[in-house]
């Protein structure tokens, strides 16, 4: 079950890796015509409405990403059948159609109806049905006059009657599952800053098990009405009320965790302090301008979980304070100096600048208690200690290990390199399953964790290890891990 949560908050990634271009026409929009939004300029128009063909029609990007991303070969027809999967529900399930099975006028049907022709979460469910058809019934064989029919070209037929059932199902599950969630939102909304925060808080909490892509859909999509994201970019909603589930991680990611890395490198031992200054320099660049911030996470939350849970604490209390000042700006893909410069020209955005300020705060705040927390209790924080960091900047492994080379070609390629020497500490090409990755992390299936050397992986330049189930392993690589994934790929 675990394992495949996680390959779900993997294929999450698909579709929200769509957003950041959404973000940058509305962004290049609304700086054409900042206070028509569009209405008053051609050109801004043009760009606003390109933004934001993409921004409502999420619900149905998310169907074919799940589709293909959960899909056991990644093949064109998993993205049709979500696809198909997606039009059968939504179609059955609209307003319209409900009205004319319940003979009531259209106004009459329930709200849950109503929002459901681009929900996200029926786009999840209907993603995630859709990869399961594909998983099962991708190699099915006809009788020779149905051949034209067999295999791949089966499964979207298949998905069509399937989807029947499903939307029975629906039509009587959706209400009442719409309803909880809905409830659960409005409650969070109108705890008001508080609940802004205690979303935060669970948001950094639930990043090591992938659960926190399921919170995130109830508050940034429009699956109760939320649409935190959307709404900001479509402009719409209430100035400094729209965009406060998001505003707050902007201080975190581009000043907070650079300021850890900061405590953590003048923490560091004299002899490791050049290797943990590479490191450490490359993961708060990457959360200051992008707002990608596992490759920091990831090294310090399995080393020092106290200052991780610090860390989750504070990132609840920026956005106590953004949502408290009702500062706001927003992302399309993540809290990053990209995302802030393009939010700043979103008409709704409101003081968008005092998040810099706050951001300074954080800093500091991240400075001093990290720094204090690593020195009183002697934490193995990057730099601190030998099994962390060598002097050359990798984990200290045995001469052996490193010179079992798996690599067979390509020897002055980085990738090929740190693939390989992740395949060593892997136990070697017999011990792979499966190999696949998400944002920053390898995700890989192993048939004997016993064989897994961390020490051997991090010899990579890996930022981490995650186990998160048995013969499960995660290995955080940062931002360029596609390229590291297909190396393996290629040598397996």
């Amino acid at each position: 079950m675990l394992r495949y949560v996680q390959n779900m908050g993997r294929s999450f990634m698909l579709p929200v890796s769509v957003l950041p271009a959404a973000a940058l026409l509305l962004g290049i929009g609304y700086a054409i015509d900042p206070t028509g939004w569009g209405g008053e300029s051609v050109i801004a128009g043009f760009f606003i409405n390109a933004g934001r063909s993409i921004f409502d029609h999420l619900a149905i990007i998310f169907s074919v990403g799940l589709a293909f991303g959960m899909s056991k070969d990644k093949n064109g027809a998993a993205a049709i059948t979500g696809l198909v999967s997606f039009l059968v529900v939504t179609n059955l399930l609209n307003a319209e159609s409900v009205a004319l099975l319940q003979g009531v006028p259209a106004e009459e049907v329930g709200e849950a109806f109503g929002v459901i022709e681009n929900n996200v979460l029926i786009g999840i469910v209907t993603g995630l049905i859709s990869a399961a058809l594909y998983n099962r019934f991708s190699e099915t064989k006809l009788p020779p006059y149905l051949a034209f029919f067999s295999g791949r070209r089966a499964v979207p037929i298949i998905a069509v009657f399937v989807m029947l059932a499903v939307t029975g199902i629906l039509y009587v599950a959706w209400p009442l599952l719409y309803n909880l969630l809905f409830n659960f939102g409005e409650w969070i909304s109108g705890l008001g800053a508080v609940g802004a925060g205690i979303y935060g808080f669970f948001n950094r909490l639930l990043i090591p098990t992938g659960l926190h892509h399921a919170l995130n859909s109830v508050f940034w999509f429009d699956t109760v009405g939320i649409n935190d994201i959307g709404n900001f970019w479509a402009s719409e909603g209430e100035q400094g009320i729209t965009g406060r589930y998001q505003a707050g991680f902007f201080p975190i990611m581009m000043f907070g965790l650079p300021g850890a890395a900061l405590a953590m490198y003048h923490t560091a031992k004299t002899k490791y302090k050049k290797a943990a200054g590479s490191v450490l320099l490359a993961t708060a660049l990457t959360a200051f301008l992008t707002g990608v911030t596992e490759p920091m996470e990831f090294s310090f939350m399995f080393l020092a979980p106290l200052l991780y849970i610090v860390h989750a604490f504070l990132t609840g209390l920026s956005m106590f304070v953004a949502a408290l000042f009702e500062w706001t700006a927003g992302f399309g893909f993540s809290a990053g100096l990209i995302d802030f410069v393009l939010s700043t020209q979103v008409p709704i955005a409101n003081q968008p600048y005092m998040l810099i300020v706050q951001g300074l705060v954080f800093f500091v705040l991240y400075y001093v208690i990290f720094r204090a927390i690593i020195t009183m209790l002697d934490l193995k924080t990057p730099g601190r200690d030998a099994s962390v960091l060598a002097e050359d900047g990798a984990s200290t492994v045995s001469d052996d290990s490193a010179s079992e080379s798996i690599s067979d070609g390509k020897p002055d390629d980085r990738y090929s390199q740190q693939a390989d020497k992740i395949l060593i500490g892997l136990g070697g090409k017999e011990n792979i399953d499966t190999v696949d990755y998400c944002t920053t992390r390898l995700r890989i299936n192993v048939h004997d964790d016993s064989k897994i050397d961390e020490g051997q992986i991090k010899t990579s330049g890996a930022h981490g290890v995650v186990k998160p189930g048995k013969n499960n392993v995660q290995v955080v690589v940062g931002t360029e891990v596609e390229h590291v994934a297909e190396e393996m790929k290629r040598m397996l």
